[in-house]
């Protein structure tokens, strides 16, 4: 069974707030989805540029993985050494290399609330400490948890996950072409290929099936938390998403799902 409490009573108390916090997310984002990207809004306070306002989201993660992970006892054992690795891929990518490239027409300023950005700071930041600390000083790996199903099944949901994110995100990206980009146009047209022929929001389900491999992968409450905020902060938005495609195209395939292909 997965340990729902690991005795430490710091990292219990944190995870016991942040899974709640979690729960709180999903309530109120169908209300409020995250003001960032196509809702972004100055109601919410000074807007940062998208790439910088992606970057600075999403830093804290990969800064407090990294200095809880090297202060840990067992940081040199071969499976936290395999799972600093999943994250330092995964985050290379998301936090430096996806706000790089960015088409963001140019002059474009307003697009990341820095009220998200403060709050996504509390939440990677735990996000970071949950699974380093955990990793590293409150469970034992031994190398036996490589042949163990849950690893094999989840390392395989996260990394066939990853993959297709990469896809989708590089139809998004290449919508809007480079002389568009430079001449400040913001043009924006229905995605097609991939996952989008049956869902509108491929991206949002491939990073949702990437953490729930993950939590697998890892069989930690670490795991599950990154996956239950990331349903909090997605699933709502990709309703909205839905929402916000319909109305400005009306001949949005009807027959797309908001997230799970037949289903929603």
């Amino acid at each position: 069974m997965m340990h729902w409490y690991t005795g430490d009573p710091v990292y219990d108390t944190l995870m016991t707030f942040a899974l709640g916090f979690a729960v709180f997310v999903f309530a109120i984002s169908w209300v409020f989805p995250s003001p960032y990207g196509r809702f972004a809004s100055a109601k919410y306070g000074i807007n940062a540029g998208p790439r910088l306002g992606w970057f600075l989201m999403e830093l804290p993660s990969t800064v407090s993985f990294f200095w809880f992970y090297f202060h840990g006892p067992r940081r040199a054992e071969v499976v936290p050494i395999l799972f600093a690795c999943m994250w330092a891929g995964h985050y290379l990518n998301r936090g430096f290399l996806f706000p790089l490239n960015m088409r963001v027409a140019k002059g474009a300023q307003t697009s990341f609330s820095m009220t998200v950005i403060g709050i996504g700071w509390a939440v990677t930041s735990l996000h970071g400490y949950f699974h380093a600390t955990y990793f590293t000083r409150l469970h034992v790996y031994t190398t036996d948890w490589l042949h163990d199903p849950r690893f094999l099944v989840g390392f395989t949901i996260y990394y066939v996950s990853y993959a297709m994110n990469l896809y989708s995100d590089s139809i998004v990206r290449n919508l809007r072409t480079r002389e568009e980009v430079e001449s400040g146009a913001k043009v924006y047209r229905i995605p097609q290929g991939g996952l989008f022929r049956w869902v509108t929001n491929p991206s949002y389900l491939t990073e949702l099936c990437a953490w729930a491999g993950f939590a697998i992968c890892t069989w930690s409450l670490a795991g599950v938390f990154v996956f239950v905020i990331s349903i909090g902060n997605l699933v709502p938005r990709a309703f909205a998403t839905q929402k916000w495609y319909r109305e400005r195209f009306p001949e949005y395939p009807r027959e797309r799902k908001v997230l799970i292909p037949y289903v929603i």
